[in-house]
């Protein structure tokens, strides 16, 4: 996993190229990072995954390149470029790519 931080602020940001691939890894920018939620670029190259997880607030995931397979609570949703799902507080889930695929994940820390 490679880890990049916050971007630079009052700057124009294409989505689609804000993060870039790498091999075999899954890449992960902070857009932006506050006490009350955060906004993450996320790049995952075919083969890679990002694990089951459970977290105590919404989550918000944007397809802004590619497909991948969302896990919620043991249902599977398919999303393509430019689709999104809304993932539950308190639920399991996970990503699991089809193929290499780039998403924006915005949470929100607050009514929990």
């Amino acid at each position: 996993m490679v880890v990049i931080h916050e971007v630079e602020k009052s700057k124009s940001l294409n989505t689609v190229n804000i993060i870039d691939y790498v091999t075999n890894a899954v890449v992960i920018k902070t857009i932006l990072k506050k006490e009350t939620g955060s906004i993450k670029a996320m790049a995952v190259d075919t083969g890679e995954g990002i694990a089951e997880k459970t977290i105590p607030f919404d989550s918000f995931i944007q397809i802004i390149d590619g497909e991948a397979n969302i896990i919620i609570s043991g249902h599977s949703y398919i999303l393509n470029t430019g689709q999104s799902i809304v993932v539950p507080a308190h639920v399991a889930n996970f990503v699991k790519p089809n193929r290499r695929f780039k998403m924006m994940v915005t949470t929100i820390k607050c009514g929990y």
